[in-house]
């Protein structure tokens, strides 16, 4: 087993600062390579106080607004426009900053990438849906209604 900090979140696993142990191949082949966690060490806790202050002015402080902003996201449908073929198909997918993008440009307020997680790959025009986590214990789903671009 690796014992790691992690330096984003990752789905199932934690959030930034946080220190995790993982099996040795899932440290080795991916936490590690991707920039999503650097390896635990005795001098590694200013490391963790840092990511987890930095994570903290992030966060939005306040359980009320988020959950104000989760009836807010709920509420709506976001459009968003992407370049897509004749048949409906996306020239590439969807990713987590375009639906950030999107939600802030519909009015909704802002939210963080790194919070939003889209459970299968969006490659298609029509409605999708994609989960934020805007509080330690609030989330919402975002209905998105993906659009060809003129």
């Amino acid at each position: 087993m690796a014992k790691l900090i992690l330096t984003n979140e990752v789905a199932g696993l934690g959030s930034a600062g946080d220190v995790v142990e993982v099996k040795n191949g899932y440290a080795r082949n991916f936490l590690i390579p991707q920039g999503f966690a650097t390896a635990w060490t005795r001098g590694g806790e200013k490391q963790v106080a840092s990511i987890q202050a930095a994570r903290q002015a992030r966060a939005i402080h306040d359980r009320d607004d988020a959950v104000a902003l989760k009836d807010a996201i709920e509420g709506t449908k976001v459009r968003l426009a992407v370049k897509a073929g004749a048949a409906g198909r996306l020239f590439g997918s969807v990713k987590t900053d375009h639906v950030a993008d999107a939600v802030a440009a519909a009015g909704l307020g802002s939210i963080d990438k790194r919070k939003v997680h889209i459970t299968s790959p969006i490659k298609s025009t029509g409605d999708h849906e994609a989960t934020v986590r805007l509080h330690d214990d609030v989330t919402a789903v975002i209905t998105l209604q993906v659009v060809a671009a003129k």
